[in-house]
């Protein structure tokens, strides 16, 4: 199993977009797929009864609908099915350690919920060992645009992996990054109108992030030659400034500190993941 790519089924809709996404991003990178589904931690509205048997039957329709539309949509494509009876929490932390990436389902726009963000997506999101990608319900299709947005706050080690993800995602995809860095002025920081236009003052600031920017960004500018990079830099609070870059982006890329307690998220990702219009992908970095 190791490399691949692992999606978490839970057996209600927000499952076919993530299967669809998981699958094209197995097949672009040229990974397997991994279909995982916990019996036990099926939604309590699902028309099935409560015996266990029921319940393993159940999983393995789901299981068996998602590898044949994986199949469909990329016939080349290696794919595993696994039903566990772990708890889905325990089940895709632990193959966080050995998978490429996780991707799982919301049920929409403005809300993570379900099987997602009640206790599954939220404890994956903050404990999983790689980048979990979550792709919304009504995500139709996996890469409609040609742009990833990777936010870049922090220079040196703690982003890499970051970057990493974002430029190998671009490569694979034949898609283009948009590197963002946000700055705030003491203006913003104090809740005070900023005005439209950077004052003399501003300017400095400004060119020093630029600068910064670019020179994080050099070492995978020659390490993808073929991914075309726009740096982004622009002055406001993170979140807001990520929310409006990736409006019409294909998905969007920010990191997470380990061992973050007793959050197991930062504000920047909850504010990414409930309102972000494309699929997030969250990398644990340093």
């Amino acid at each position: 199993m190791g490399g691949c790519v692992v999606v978490g089924l839970d057996g209600t809709g927000n499952s076919v977009p993530a299967v669809r996404w998981g699958a094209e991003e197995a097949a672009g990178r040229g990974l397997s797929l991994h279909l995982l589904h916990s019996w036990v931690s099926q939604p309590l509205n699902l028309p099935i009864a409560q015996e266990a048997a029921n319940k393993q039957r159940y999983g393995a329709e789901v299981l068996g609908s998602a590898e044949a539309m994986a199949l469909e949509l990329h016939p080349g494509i290696s794919v595993t099915t696994e039903q566990v009876s772990e708890q889905a929490v325990d089940a895709l932390v632990d193959r966080s350690g050995r998978a490429t990436m996780i991707v799982l389902g919301s049920r929409g726009h403005g809300a993570i919920s379900g099987f997602l963000l009640g206790s599954v997506s939220l404890h994956v999101l903050g404990r999983a060992r790689c980048p979990v990608v979550i792709v919304r319900e009504e995500e139709s299709t996996a890469y409609g645009s040609p742009e990833i947005v990777v936010g870049v706050q922090e220079a040196g080690t703690p982003g890499e992996a970051v970057l990493d993800f974002a430029f190998a995602a671009a490569e694979a995809h034949h898609a283009g990054v948009r590197a963002v860095r946000a700055w705030e002025p003491p203006a913003l920081a104090s809740f005070a109108p900023a005005p439209l236009t950077p004052s003399p003052d501003e300017d400095e600031p400004a060119a020093h992030e630029a600068k910064s920017l670019a020179g994080t960004l050099a070492p995978w500018r020659a390490q993808f030659p073929a991914v075309h990079v726009i740096e982004h830099v622009q002055r406001g609070r993170v979140a807001a400034v990520l929310l409006g870059a990736c409006s019409q982006a294909s998905l969007l890329v920010v990191g997470r500190r380990m061992q973050r307690t007793p959050m197991l998220l930062g504000p920047v990702v909850f504010a990414v993941l409930h309102h972000s219009l494309c699929p997030v992908a969250v990398v644990p970095r340093g």
